[in-house]
């Protein structure tokens, strides 16, 4: 299903930017989980556009309407039907740019693929859909937290700003007093400072995301096609203006030797169950595709957003050379607002192999 994903727990999303409203069906919610609207609802708002000087103006409530799957407060097992309104359109500020292609963006592929495509605002293709995972996620999380499993993402880079330490090192409850969701103070100013720059010249810039879940059993994860690691990276790289994914050292460890890169086993007679654990965690808390109860640490890169507000040579849907001057209310960044989409995804992948791991039990 293009519009789907999961496996036991799965979102159908719907809906464009300048439509009616976005929404989805979330189906595999398990019965009985109290069901925390203002929770959801704040878990929306970390996403939602005009939240801060340093992300799009646009001004959306972002209300979030359950349709169905929840009574008396609890999620009653059968499917979650939400919507979410759009309610602050400006959709005369594509007007000029109906016959062109904006480059980098989804215009042209979705025009040779479909023989159509809305371009108000991007249509289907527009970062605003991202808004339906970040309900299924706040939903998964619901559930989640009932295993002590938890899931944390935070702004590691903008541009070559970078935090230089591992994530350990870091009080990630600071994420959210941050605008552009950096645990560190220091590091975080020189980020929104930089934001802020490229912002007034009408340009964009990228960066980095790193999510940290903790208190992951081991076992999920499938050992051939269903690896843990390949659902993830899977799941992040759906996500609009994602370009990159690494877990554990990833492209870093690469040039390190095998006598560095190892994570040796040990006994900690402290621990529950077996008492094993590794003394290092170079592995990302993933092995063999399947999670090895440490830590599951990864990154997920970030392109610039590709509405310059600025003039930029292009064609037309004839293919003549043009000049395009985007319109319209754009982040200068995506790393801000994309926090919350990480970890919804991350949420939702976990929950989906928890699931799957279970339903296999005898």
């Amino acid at each position: 299903m293009p519009n789907a994903i999961g496996t036991l727990y799965t979102l159908t999303t719907f809906g464009e930017s300048h439509g009616s409203a976005i929404g989805g069906i979330v189906d595999g919610m398990p019965p009985g989980i109290e069901i925390d609207i203002d929770f959801i609802q704040n878990e929306l708002s970390r996403r939602r556009p005009g939240q801060s000087n340093i992300t799009t103006d646009r001004n959306e409530t972002d209300e979030v309407e359950l349709l169905s799957g929840v009574f008396e407060g609890k999620s009653t097992g059968t499917p979650i039907g939400f919507i979410v309104r759009n309610r602050n359109q400006k959709s005369a500020d594509y007007d000029d740019i109906r016959h062109l292609f904006r480059p980098s963006h989804a215009d042209y592929t979705y025009f040779k693929k479909y023989g159509i495509r809305d371009y108000r605002g991007g249509g289907r293709a527009s970062a605003r859909i991202t808004l339906a995972r970040v309900v299924a996620g706040a939903l998964a999380k619901l559930v989640l937290r009932k295993q002590n499993i938890s899931v944390t993402a935070f702004t590691s880079q903008v541009g070559n700003i970078a935090l230089d330490k591992d994530y350990s090192k870091y009080d990630l409850s600071k994420t959210e007093k941050s605008l552009v969701r950096c645990p560190d103070n220091k590091t975080s100013q020189a980020m929104e400072t930089l934001i802020t720059e490229v912002k007034e010249a009408g340009d964009t810039i990228g960066g980095v995301i790193t999510c940290v879940v903790k208190g992951c059993p081991i076992g999920l994860g499938e050992p051939e096609f269903g690896k843990l690691h390949a659902q993830l990276g899977a799941a992040m790289l759906s996500i609009n203006a994602a370009k990159g994914f690494e877990y554990g050292e990833g492209f870093s460890g690469s040039s390190w030797r095998g006598s560095e890169q190892n994570d040796r086993f040990a006994q900690t007679e402290s621990l529950e169950g077996d008492g094993i654990k590794t003394e290092t965690n170079h592995s990302g808390g993933i092995q063999g595709g399947i999670s090895n109860g440490e830590d599951i640490y990864f990154r997920v890169a970030f392109k610039p957003v590709a509405t310059l507000l600025m003039e930029q040579q292009t064609v037309d849907i004839d293919g003549n050379e043009s000049i395009i001057n985007a319109k319209g209310r754009h982040d200068p960044c995506v790393l801000p607002r994309a926090v919350p989409i990480v970890e919804a995804m991350a949420a939702m992948t976990i929950l989906d192999a928890l699931l799957v791991y279970n339903s296999k039990k005898i």
